[in-house]
């Protein structure tokens, strides 16, 4: 039997089950460049005012280290430029595609039944493989088809190598973690630490203002970038790249045929071989799950609000030289001083995060059930609203701490950068704080899937990437207002520096309750399975 045996059944197999989530997210993040484009059309319709913008944004070495140089000041590298943060959010949705259908099929024994028929061992991964080139391919050439259409040349093309060259190499990075962790859990949280690894080496490289910096070349994120799109392109940076991602899946083919199945290379740590007293509860089973996950995320959040936090004055700086900006900035966030509008944003994009934090763990409780761990527990003395209180605890109670987490440290170096840390501390902690009723009402949507609906829980991931779109673009782009207002991100009042209102903040937390309770209901009486 051939080891590619199945290859193209399980494909299929993985197409069918992604028909719905997978052209969704390829052609919204694919689509973004030439959104970004037409917002700089619109913003900047004379060369030399476009070309002063670029000049501000390199003078601030803190955009500069968050989003990457700036190559050349014309419209299409400030779209690619602009547009790599999605680039990122692109490739981690391909890794962890790869990761879902490979070790997350083997983890809840779907692979061992297929390795029983006439399916090669190392099939399952060259399928998913196949599964993230394609969509990499895809939404490259659709990103350099929307960026040639505002941005003619063959920076577009350019563009998008960049997009599906980086896109593939985290899936194939994705696929060799899936080879050496016996937990999908831990395959999601390599994939994370090689991608944020990345992002942090390239923002320290970068906010050096050196193009050539060593730490921005190491990284795949800078190396990537370096193709300089509409800046004299470099197309050998995406054949290197090319290289080294059918290298890495190569490596994770050999692993994967050689390998036993349901094994990983590193083998897990042994557990103590009694429980402790905190395992007796079933709050105490949700913190031993969720703990790594929670604590990765507080301090994932306190890096990146202390160093953001501290850039807000340097921004401030850059945006009065730019009084398009500023507009911009104002219609995202409507306060007044440039560096609380700096701040909103970030508390924004941070909202979006921590709700993103809220639906993982929400949807652990899924994967519980789906597993078949949840059935064993159920047996016991252990009602289902006691067991499911403590996956609601860490879906609405660790975007709280999060906030508070971005509130505390970015308030300390936003005061601290400003020479007021008394005065800015309680601002920022409270703008961070008014944030979590659009957070929670975003979880309990997800709550309330997975009491009534189980099957759709996982579509709480389309809906927060469709409010980070509308949160991201729909000011930009000067959408209607009843578009923005489908977001609950929207209904929030702007602080630090905008008014205060609290209505809108008491339809979110009831609508919140109202949700989460009836998820409680739903769960008590459906099926488990």
């Amino acid at each position: 039997m051939s080891a590619l045996a199945g290859t193209g059944q399980l494909l299929r197999l993985a197409l069918r089950r992604d028909r719905i989530i997978l052209p969704l997210w390829v052609v919204l993040l694919a689509l973004f460049p030439a959104s970004v484009a037409g917002s700089f059309k619109a913003l900047y319709p004379d060369p030399v005012e476009l070309a002063k913008f670029a000049k501000s944004m390199i003078a601030s070495p803190s955009i500069t280290g968050f989003y990457g140089p700036i190559f050349a000041p014309n419209l299409g590298q400030l779209s690619a430029w602009r547009s790599g943060i999605l680039v990122i959010i692109a490739a981690l949705a391909v890794g962890l595609t790869v990761i879902r259908h490979t070790r997350n099929e083997e983890e809840q024994g779907r692979r061992e039944l297929l390795g029983a028929t006439v399916v090669g061992r190392p099939a399952q991964l060259a399928s998913a493989l196949l599964l993230a080139f394609g969509a990499s391919a895809i939404i490259g050439v659709l990103a350099a088809l929307g960026l040639a259409s505002a941005a003619p040349g063959v920076g577009a093309w350019a563009f998008g190598l960049e997009y599906a060259v980086l896109c593939a190499f985290f899936g194939a990075v994705a696929g060799l973690a899936a080879q050496l962790t016996q937990s999908a859990r831990t395959a999601r949280w390599i994939l994370g630490a090689v991608l944020g690894g990345s992002f942090l080496l390239r923002a320290a490289g970068d906010a050096n203002g050196d193009e050539n910096s060593v730490l921005s070349w190491l990284s795949p994120i800078g190396f990537a970038q370096r193709i300089r799109p509409y800046a004299g392109e470099r197309w050998w940076i995406g054949a290197v790249l090319i290289v080294v991602t059918v290298a890495l899946g190569l490596w994770a083919y050999q692993l994967a045929g050689s390998r036993d199945i349901d094994a990983g290379l590193v083998a897990p740590r042994p557990g103590p071989p009694r429980a402790g007293r905190s395992l007796s509860s079933p709050l105490g089973l949700a913190w031993r799950l969720q703990r790594g996950g929670l604590i990765g995320w507080l301090i994932g959040f306190a890096v990146i609000s202390g160093v953001l936090g501290s850039a807000a004055t340097t921004a401030s700086d850059a945006l009065k030289d730019s009084p398009e900006l500023a507009e911009m900035f104002q219609r995202l966030g409507g306060a007044t001083a440039l560096g609380d509008l700096f701040m909103v944003t970030l508390i924004s994009i941070t909202a979006i995060a921590a709700a993103g934090q809220g639906i993982q763990a929400a949807v652990r409780a899924r994967t519980e059930e789906t597993t078949g761990r949840l059935e064993p527990i159920l047996a016991t003395a252990v009602g289902r609203s006691r067991w499911n209180a403590g996956y609601v605890l860490f879906a609405l109670g660790g975007p709280a701490m999060s906030m508070l987490v971005v509130g505390l440290v970015g308030g300390l170096s936003y005061g601290g950068s400003a020479g007021d840390v008394t005065g800015q501390l309680p601002r920022i902690v409270g703008a961070a704080l008014v944030a979590l009723p659009a957070i929670w009402l975003t979880v309990a949507i997800v709550l309330a899937l997975f009491g009534f609906a189980p099957r759709l829980a996982g579509a709480g991931w389309v809906l927060l990437a469709a409010f980070l779109l509308l949160g991201q673009l729909g000011a930009v782009l000067r959408l209607s207002q009843w578009a923005l207002d489908l977001s609950p991100f929207t209904h929030v009042p702007h602080l630090p520096g905008g008014a205060m209102t609290w209505p809108p903040l008491i339809w979110l937390f009831v609508l919140s309750v109202a949700l989460t309770v009836a998820g409680f209901a739903g769960f008590r009486r459906r099926d488990i399975g």
